[in-house]
């Protein structure tokens, strides 16, 4: 297993925990933390055991945003190290979207710029009761990455990413709940323990089927009607014939609970 030093990475029953692990910077991201992110993305992708992924942050925030004092310490060559960065982090939210094994996201804190981006991006989120989610950007003079002015027009609209975006207006946990960007909110000291859980249970579940429904809800922005219907349909018709399907609809007819393998 691959060494880290600026995040946490572990597998454990079918489960991959990746822990921002930078607390004293406030998780803040450097080149070494998304350079770091995006290895353990490839390895979640292409190691087989992995069923779900869980992501989280070290210490009392989720993750600030980009290191800014990092940043400035660095402005004459700043735009060819930005560009990097954003290149990591894209790389690791891109294999993130794409990977079978499910993304479950816990927001232990202020989740802030990419910490917003990285947070929105998964596929299931819960947020502790003390979380707050600003995007940041443009009070620092920079605009958005980590794929935020894709997801948040999708599920907030454009009007709400508008505002978000250009008053940098810090949401709670709960209001972020109700726009729709978070699944879940739980006490603080119940998150960690409430979203491992949860990415055990998944990890018991249709592994191939979750996956399809993935990609599926990934492309469906791009497809017109019928386009999304025929890759439905060529997804149940595939998912019928995977161990997953075969044992769900056996474990229905034969009225006992599925054993997905």
């Amino acid at each position: 297993m691959k060494q880290f030093e600026t995040i946490e990475f572990r597998i454990q029953d079918s489960v991959a925990c990746i822990t921002l692990n930078r607390p004293a910077f406030a998780n803040s991201m450097n080149g070494q933390l998304v350079s770091e992110l995006s290895d353990a993305a490839v390895i979640c992708d292409n190691d087989k055991s992995v069923r779900v992924v869980l992501l989280t942050g070290n210490g009392p925030i989720f993750c600030a945003g980009g290191d800014l004092k990092a940043f400035a310490g660095a402005q004459s060559n700043l735009s060819p190290q930005l560009k990097l960065l954003a290149d990591n982090l894209h790389k690791a939210i891109s294999l993130f979207a794409r990977m079978t094994p499910i993304v479950v996201v816990a927001v232990n804190g202020m989740a802030a710029g990419a910490g917003f981006s990285l947070a929105i991006s998964g596929d299931y989120v819960l947020a502790a009761e003390s979380a707050k989610f600003s995007m940041a950007y443009t009070g620092a003079g920079l605009t958005p990455d980590g794929s935020s002015t894709y997801y948040l027009p999708r599920l907030v609209g454009l009007r709400r990413t508008q505002e978000l975006i250009i008053t940098n207006r810090a949401l709670t946990a709960d209001e972020a709940l109700d726009w729709g960007l978070v699944t879940r909110v739980v006490p603080d000291d119940q998150l960690q323990a409430e979203a491992l859980a949860f990415a055990r249970q998944l990890a018991r579940g249709p592994h191939e089927a979750l996956g399809m429904v993935k990609k599926l809800l990934l492309a469906s922005p791009a497809n017109g009607l019928e386009v999304q219907m025929e890759l439905e349909g060529r997804a149940i018709a595939h998912a019928s014939m995977s161990a997953d399907g075969i044992e769900g609809v056996g474990a229905f007819v034969e009225k006992r609970k599925p054993c997905f393998q």
